[in-house]
């Protein structure tokens, strides 16, 4: 694949990705939401999964729910790492420091390939993390493809 198709692939995702913040954030005006298809209830079951499986503080348990060659961006303002060796470098200390994780899910959108949640993640460590904010994740063929976080607010 070309770089110039990465890039017009990236801008889809992440404009449908702030379509479907604003969407979350801002509610639907009052409009009932439409049912969910098999399709999005399967990609919602795997991003809940994942959500709850960082609570064993065990990579190993967290990284098959990503796809191997996955993209993860920690926040708006960090640099996107790759792949399950990328994942793990930026977040196995968070996991090994703690003695408590929790990925509290609020409330979960999704649209298609795209999962939505709205969350508060806990580290419980020698400097406890209070994060909340939303999840974006592209999911393909069972796998989160990517996963970008955006910060609503944090409290250390």
């Amino acid at each position: 694949m070309s770089d110039g198709a990465t890039t017009t692939e990236r801008r889809g995702f992440i404009r449908a990705a702030g379509l479907g913040v604003a969407a979350l954030l801002g509610g639907a005006g009052g409009a009932a939401a439409a049912e969910w298809s098999a399709g999005e209830k399967a990609n919602v079951k795997t991003v809940s999964d994942f959500c709850a499986a960082w609570s064993s503080r065990d990579i190993a348990r967290v990284l098959p729910f990503l796809a191997d060659d996955c993209v993860y961006r920690m926040s708006e303002t960090t640099p996107a790492v790759n792949g399950h060796a990328g994942v793990t470098e930026r977040l196995k200390s968070w996991l090994d420091d703690s003695s408590l994780v929790e990925f509290r899910v609020l409330d979960t959108s999704a649209a298609g390939p795209i999962v939505i949640n709205h969350r508060v993640d806990r580290f419980m460590a020698p400097r406890p993390l209070t994060w909340e904010g939303v999840g974006v994740f592209y999911v393909k063929d069972g796998k989160i493809k990517e996963w970008s976080d955006y910060t609503i607010k944090v409290q250390r």
